[in-house]
């Protein structure tokens, strides 16, 4: 008896069976020439003496990719600003702490929180880091970061021909935007001002207008303003700034465009299409606010031609972070609340709802998939006891 015949083998279950009994039948003769062709190439890689090279290069080249692909959850959902290596100082040295520190600044709770979140994102990440060897480790890093830069040049790329033609169909300015030229958008072009102004200003008024070109005192454009293009309606009350913020059209469509699909940007005017699909859209869910959009389509607006983290008086890292605040630093219950609501808005308005858990027995029954069922069902019980 052979060694072979000492392995004890599997008995074969019934499905297994079944299996079998559906493979398509291939003669032995066509079997045995594409194995001694699988052989023939194999030994001619080895003869060539790059077998084991070129498995190294492939390996190498599917685990850059891999980083890169993941590095771009990290501008598009963890920090638009914040370096992955600070992130990982933060929480290193909040590990080394004999105690508790009272004396932490707001910069290193943002570093920490953002950790929290990347290694939410990226599951795999933190037992990654600590196994990996240091050569390994920041070669890893170096692509993660380009992967996250290039996302975000990606996204600031897209809309800044969108937002233009958006802005040309809402509102028809004439002029209308430039869809190449960037230096004339911004405060230069009536429309594009007009969505930048911030919310105290009236753009309507020729002398705040004018003081906003000339940067007169009481009319400089700070990240410490809302802008008009944050708002539904893109108006504000001012007695009353959080109704209507964050709601905008332009927002919903810059939102769609980049987390879900370009095609669904030019739908916003429901309650999303009825399919309740955030649950099968993981990088949309993770960030149902897009905080990073509203930075970037500040940006679109403006007349910067290339992305810089500074436009004159305004701080797009300080702005960045008014937002982020805004939602994960409530004052209170109630205005955590009004936060929550926002989100079930947003959630609404960009993935739609599902209405299935709605149904009644009664109406899933007369569904004709149940209902052939149920026929075919009877049917059969009717010719079986017929016999």
């Amino acid at each position: 008896m052979s060694q072979v015949d000492d392995i004890p083998q599997p008995k074969a279950s019934s499905q297994t069976s079944v299996a079998s009994s559906m493979a398509v039948p291939t003669s032995d003769s066509a079997q045995q020439r594409r194995k001694i062709a699988e052989l023939e190439e194999k030994l001619q890689v080895l003869e060539s003496g790059h077998g084991e090279t070129k498995f190294c290069t492939l390996t190498v080249i599917r685990e850059t990719n891999y980083f890169m692909s993941q590095g771009q959850a990290i501008r598009r959902i963890v920090a638009l600003f914040d370096s992955i290596e600070d992130m990982i100082a933060e929480n290193d040295r909040r590990c080394n702490l004999e105690s508790d520190d009272d004396n932490l600044t707001l910069v290193q709770d943002r570093l920490q929180f953002g950790y929290i979140i990347l290694n939410n994102t990226l599951p795999w990440f933190h037992r990654k880091v600590s196994d990996m060897e240091y050569n390994d480790y920041m070669h890893m890093l170096k692509k993660l970061r380009h992967g996250a830069d290039s996302a975000r040049g990606d996204d600031t790329s897209k809309l800044k021909t969108l937002i233009p033609d958006w802005v040309n169909r809402e509102w028809r300015p004439d002029p209308p935007v430039d869809l190449e030229d960037k230096h004339c958008c911004g405060f230069a072009h009536d429309m594009c001002g007009r969505l930048l102004c911030p919310t105290e200003l009236d753009w309507n008024d020729p002398t705040i207008r004018a003081g906003i070109w000339d940067c007169t005192d009481g009319y400089v454009v700070t990240e410490m303003s809302w802008p008009v293009f944050l708002y539904a309606g893109y108006t504000a009350d001012q007695n009353n700034l959080k109704e209507g913020l964050f709601k905008s059209k332009l927002l919903v469509q810059a939102f769609k465009d980049i987390f879900t699909s370009p095609s669904s940007a030019k739908d916003i005017s429901g309650d999303g299409d009825g399919a309740n699909i955030i649950e099968n859209n993981r990088r949309a869910k993770k960030d149902p606010l897009g905080k990073k959009v509203k930075t970037h389509l500040r940006f679109a607006l403006s007349s910067v031609t290339s992305w810089q983290s500074i436009d004159g008086d305004f701080d797009y890292t300080q702005f960045w972070f008014n937002i982020v605040d805004f939602f994960e630093c409530p004052p209170g219950r109630v205005a955590q609340r009004n936060i929550d609501r926002l989100l079930t808005w947003w959630t609404r308005k960009v993935f739609g709802t599902s209405h299935r858990t709605e149904l009644s027995d009664a109406a899933k029954g007369k569904m004709s998939v149940n209902a052939l069922a149920m026929q075919r069902a009877r049917l059969d019980d009717a010719q079986f006891n017929s016999k």
